[in-house]
């Protein structure tokens, strides 16, 4: 999976190496360091400082993971298991995308109830339970499951940015169940912090059916235009 992509928002490979031992294969990867660690390291560094990411970090940082996913999600797969530990914060602050243990393809159609089953299975084991999608939950008999598990993976996310914990963190900790939590719609704190176009955002990326979940270069297409000026730059008020 690695090799596959050569992106400025997804971990690259630098070397590996393959061996077999008998019957098994390993295979040894060499990836970049990088200093700064995770989201999740960033977001728990400022909530000890009683601070939150500004909205225009957070819509910077959004757009960086957006593009990695897009270039995924291009090339017919999805990464499947998006969290805030599983994104790197580089020199500059740019997020990438890691650990694609868990990508698969994106469309995946499932024709019974064996395969509903299997398919659940894999989604418990493979992908993290505060932010796995509501589908991959109880996975219906005859269904198409298909990328915008990303999306609602990446609305999480997005609400770890805003909120300083994950919306189901706490339903996990509590023992409480966490597949019944992601049937209801997402109930978004209010925030002098942050505008209504994100919390917007936030909402559509959390809509329960699948179906109506937007697609990722919908997605990027609002978060361009929702874009601060860099530095420097300054708008012309008319």
């Amino acid at each position: 999976m690695h090799r596959l992509f050569h992106h400025p928002n997804i971990l690259r490979l630098v070397a590996y190496c393959l061996r077999e031992r008998g019957a098994k294969h390993e295979a040894w990867l060499l990836l970049p360091f990088f200093k700064r660690g995770t989201l999740w390291n960033e977001i728990e560094r400022l909530k000890d400082k009683g601070n939150f990411l500004t909205e225009d970090q957070i819509l910077r940082l959004l757009l960086g993971i957006c593009r990695g996913l897009e270039a995924i999600h291009t090339k017919g797969y999805a990464h499947r298991d998006l969290k805030p530990t599983n994104i790197l914060l580089g020199d500059e602050g740019q997020p990438v995308l890691m650990d694609l243990g868990s990508m698969n393809q994106a469309c995946i159609q499932v024709e019974g109830s064996r395969q509903a089953l299997t398919l659940q299975d894999w989604a418990a084991q493979r992908c993290t339970i505060s932010y796995r999608a509501p589908e991959l939950f109880s996975v219906q008999s005859h269904c198409v499951i298909d990328e915008r598990t990303d999306v609602w993976s990446l609305g999480c996310v997005l609400y770890a940015m805003m909120f300083g914990e994950g919306p189901y963190d706490m339903v996990f900790q509590k023992g409480d169940s966490v597949a019944l939590a992601v049937q209801n719609q997402l109930s978004i704190p209010q925030s002098p912090r942050h505008s209504s176009a994100l919390r917007q955002l936030l909402a559509s990326m959390m809509t329960v059916d699948l179906q109506q979940r937007p697609h990722i270069p919908l997605l990027l297409s609002q978060l361009e235009a929702m874009q601060p000026p860099a530095p420097g730059q300054h708008t012309t008020q008319i």
